[in-house]
């Protein structure tokens, strides 16, 4: 897994590195474009443009959100993607931090209508992914809603078969949820699945 040197040196070639595993249609990013759609259209339908982005990487997604209007805030651990995504979305509201920590003090004490966290949640371990949540549901408006997406599965079996699959290819540092176990601590859980290895899950307050 990588740290957030890494990250800061994967930034300038993050995209494309993305674009070939997308159009290629394999692990890890097979269903990318799908997943960041799906999300975009289904906040559209949630009322409120208050938006949180835990994780905007290169700000493929959040770029979207900020040219429709909505009030665009993140976070992402990465200093170098921090000042991509600032140049791209000079109003945004854009913070350096590592969302292992949970959310920075700025925003406690603020509701969003949308919070989105894609392909970065998979970099805590699943306790603590469970802890997130829950800290990202207590900041969502009454009618707000939290979408994640991810490298993610139905089943913990469907999880385990991708793994076989992709052989050496596979990450064994990173932790890929599955909605079966997600739905132990959130019974109302909605998740589509996009691509053999990809997902959105759909939580409201």
């Amino acid at each position: 897994m990588l740290n957030e040197n890494g990250f800061n040196e994967w930034a300038s070639a993050y995209d494309e590195s993305v674009r070939e595993s997308a159009q290629e249609e394999s692990y890890p990013f097979a269903g990318y474009d799908e997943v960041l759609e799906t999300i975009f259209q289904t906040t559209s339908v949630f009322p409120g443009k208050k938006l949180l982005d835990a994780g905007f990487g290169t700000a493929a997604l959040t770029l979207r959100f900020y040219e429709a209007g909505y009030e665009v805030s993140g976070m992402d651990f990465s200093e170098t993607m921090c000042e991509i995504a600032q140049r791209k979305m000079p109003k945004a509201r854009l913070i350096r931090h590592d969302f292992s920590e949970g959310l920075p003090s700025v925003w406690k004490q603020e509701q969003f209508d949308c919070i989105v966290c894609t392909y970065a949640i998979h970099h805590l371990p699943p306790e603590e992914q469970l802890r997130f949540l829950h800290e990202l549901l207590a900041h969502l408006s009454d009618s707000g809603v939290l979408l994640i997406g991810d490298v993610a599965f139905e089943t913990a079996e469907e999880r385990e078969n991708c793994r076989r699959s992709v052989g050496e290819a596979w990450d064994e540092e990173e932790w890929y949820p599955a909605a079966q176990e997600w739905k132990t601590e959130f019974p109302h859980l909605l998740f589509r699945k996009i691509s053999f290895c990809a997902g959105v899950f759909l939580l409201r307050p």
